[in-house]
């Protein structure tokens, strides 16, 4: 199991979905190479492109993103996404735990519309993403 105990994780949780706040990701990442703890390691206000700043291709972590696009001219929404990151020079038993580790992380970042797998930076491109959360939005009158 992963330990989610550390109330500053969910204080940034609250913080990325609060819509008064400018914060708009935040990420957790393992105390340390041998632990199960996750941490706050950064939180932001430069949404996907920013996060992508922030990951380190020898770890696996999970960041959670508030994503804001507009469907026309008139209105914008804005939809939550669960990454979990696994870098491409990831220690093999590290990637053993991320699928275990995954269910205890989204019982804490619970609210979310779509999850993103990502193992390169590649990966959270916003536009593929604005694209899967249109999709997975419901009504679409521009024909995605």
């Amino acid at each position: 199991m992963a330990d989610l105990t550390d109330p500053k994780i969910n204080e940034a949780y609250l913080d990325v979905r609060d819509d008064k706040s400018s914060t708009n990701w935040l990420l957790l990442e393992y105390e340390s190479e041998r632990s199960d703890k996750l941490q706050i390691a950064h939180v932001g206000v430069g949404g996907l492109a920013e996060l992508q700043e922030h990951l380190d291709d020898s770890k696996a972590s999970y960041a959670y993103v508030r994503v804001a696009y507009s469907n026309d001219k008139e209105s914008t929404r804005e939809k939550f996404i669960l990454v979990v990151w696994i870098g491409p020079h990831c220690k093999v038993m590290r990637k053993a735990k991320i699928s275990v580790h995954s269910a205890d992380v989204k019982n804490v970042l619970r609210v979310y519309s779509i999850e993103v797998a990502a193992k390169e930076k590649d990966d959270l491109k916003e536009d593929p993403i604005v694209v899967r959360l249109r999709k997975a939005g419901g009504a679409s009158y521009d024909g995605v």
